[in-house]
């Protein structure tokens, strides 16, 4: 998804400008002074907007102490024999989903890369829906294919085979594994993408046959990008709600984030799910930190394999096994979205539709994911200008280390690892001291999704400016840009396309969230997925399958409009 015209009116200003480019001469001084200058406004918006993300995440967990006075129980949960069972699940399942959805993303994305055949583009956003849809609606989906009364229990129990049990850590992998395989995929594509050109022609005029391309080619991108794919979705694992609270099974698959809000929502015991919230960050940090120190590449960039042209030698059992592997990869990814839709047009959507109260819900998750989404979007693009700015004192030698750049980036990621429920709750309990606490639940849960998309959106739209800058920074520079001027010209052509897609995966996530609502969730302030979680609870499952229908398609209907608009943006 990188944009090209990132220096398209730069050069067309530098062409305006080059007849007065001898009576300028003298004025280089002052064109670095005012690059310089501008470059520190940047720094100072990256930083507060990273301060202010970084505040609202603290600040959750100092007023949910604060506002309770309670006491962190370190040494008893240290000594809870079933809090160590939790622990040791919450590792295992993210454990094992990641090196599921690494290993099947492996194939997969060579198959994807290789693959030229009509339709190509549309097979490659067919694996970018899992990220559009909605969890809790992934997770229904899910039941109905692979469940005891699903699709593929019939099948086996039509074949004599014993039914498939969907609930426990069995559904978990398979749940995490529809969301992160095509995840992993993208990532590996978007290593391929960045291979030279020259690779990809010297392996053809030399002949390679298909393993040595993929021993000599394929392989060495593909490992680059294995650390930052397996530690993103580890991370998302590890921190996983909705999939493990609707598919858990009990308190024998149980992980930390599911013992947090319980511990939250049934027993309000603040000291010990802060306590707990610490000992997640504490894991996953840890698992990050060794993951860093296997690889240096970066979970970035989202490719769509437009940017390679291959000269591969044609083998007919290589077509074949990317046939096979494409095609198990499809319906895999397709057989819930097909499942979602017969089970939902089973429904009385007409009676749902008016129902005054899917359509509160309705408006509610609307208004609150639109909110999340561009408050998100904003403190994105603010942190990437931060970024940058530290970037190119590094580039220029004014800085000579890349700690104070990392902290930044880490800053907007290490809230995927922050507990959304602790974050509400913290935020909810110090504002009912000043406010009515109903009142104030629906903007907490705002700020609590904004923060939760914020480093989705970084990952999509920092590789795009960040290529915009190499390119085109030092002609901005000889010119003189700065302000608005140079945002309008270097910046926005290059985040233009990504910005689209960027905010409405923060949409979807906010629409599809049921961390933060699922503690505040009320009759005054209902989203869709909290409707739905409730009408499942209360077995409506035609209700259930009707409201996930709606709420998948609204979430799709964003993306595609989204995206359409910024790819005809990016044409105009």
């Amino acid at each position: 998804m990188r944009s090209r015209k990132g220096g398209d009116g730069i050069r067309a200003a530098a062409s305006a400008t080059s007849v007065g480019d001898g009576a300028k001469t003298h004025a280089g001084g002052g064109l670095r002074l005012g690059a310089d200058t501008d470059r520190l406004w940047r720094l100072s918006l990256g930083l507060l907007a990273a301060l202010a993300l970084a505040g609202f995440v603290a600040g959750g967990f100092v007023l949910l102490l604060a506002g309770t006075g309670a006491e962190l129980p370190v040494a008893s949960i240290l000594g809870d024999g079933y809090l160590r069972g939790v622990v040791f699940f919450t590792l295992e399942q993210a454990a094992l989903s990641t090196l599921i959805s690494v290993l099947a993303a492996i194939p997969l994305a060579a198959a994807l890369h290789r693959a030229r055949f009509r339709g190509r583009t549309s097979v490659l956003r067919i694996f970018l829906l899992p990220q559009a849809l909605p969890v809790l609606v992934g997770a229904l989906a899910i039941i109905t294919v692979w469940g005891r009364n699903g699709v593929v229990s019939d099948l086996g129990a039509a074949l004599g085979l014993p039914r498939f049990s969907i609930y426990g850590l069995e559904g978990i992998l398979l749940a995490h594994a529809f969301f992160n395989i095509p995840l992993a995929a993208r990532l590996m594509i978007a290593a391929l993408d960045a291979v030279p050109r020259e690779s990809w022609r010297l392996a053809g005029q030399l002949s390679f046959s298909p393993l040595t391309t993929f021993r000599l080619v394929e392989w060495p991108a593909i490992r680059r990008a294995l650390p930052a794919a397996a530690s993103l979705v580890f991370m998302l694992c590890a921190t996983s709600f909705t999939i493990v609270l609707v598919l858990g099974g009990g308190p024998g698959a149980t992980t930390l984030e599911v013992a947090i809000y319980q511990t939250l929502r049934y027993e309000f015991d603040p000291g010990r799910a802060v306590a707990l919230s610490l000992l997640q960050i504490a894991l996953t940090a840890l698992v990050l930190t060794l993951a860093t120190r296997l690889g240096s590449a970066e979970a970035g960039d989202f490719g769509l394999g437009g940017t390679a042209r291959r000269h591969d030698t044609p083998s007919r059992w290589r077509s074949l096994f990317d046939l096979a592997v494409l095609f198990a990869g499809l319906l895999f990814i397709l057989s819930p979205f097909v499942a979602i839709l017969v089970a939902g047009l089973k429904a009385d959507l007409v009676r749902l539709l008016t129902e005054p109260a899917v359509l509160d819900a309705l408006v509610t998750s609307l208004w609150v994911s639109l909110s999340s989404g561009t408050l998100a979007i904003f403190l994105s693009v603010a942190i990437l200008l931060g970024v940058e700015a530290l970037a190119s004192a590094e580039r220029r030698a004014v800085i000579a280390s890349a700690i104070p750049r990392r902290g930044l980036e880490i800053t907007a990621s290490l809230v995927l690892v922050v507990p959304p429920v602790v974050l509400g709750a913290g935020w909810f309990l110090g504002l009912r001291q000043v406010t009515n606490v109903f009142a104030a639940a629906p903007y907490v849960v705002v700020l609590t999704n904004m923060a939760m998309a914020v480093p989705f959106a970084v990952r999509i739209l920092g590789p795009a400016l960040q290529d915009a800058h190499l390119r085109s920074e030092k002609l901005a520079d000889s010119l003189g840009m700065s302000g608005l001027s140079r945002f309008r010209l270097l910046d926005w052509p290059a985040l233009r396309r990504p910005m689209g897609l960027a905010f409405a995966l923060s949409v979807a996530i906010s629409l599809g969230d049921l961390g933060a609502i699922a503690l505040f969730g009320n009759r005054e302030f209902t989203t869709l997925p909290y409707l739905l979680y409730q009408r499942m609870g209360s077995y409506r499952t035609e209700d259930a399958a009707g409201l996930a229908l709606i709420l998948g398609v609204v979430c799709l209907a964003l993306i595609w409009f989204a995206e359409r608009s910024s790819s005809l943006g990016a044409r105009s």
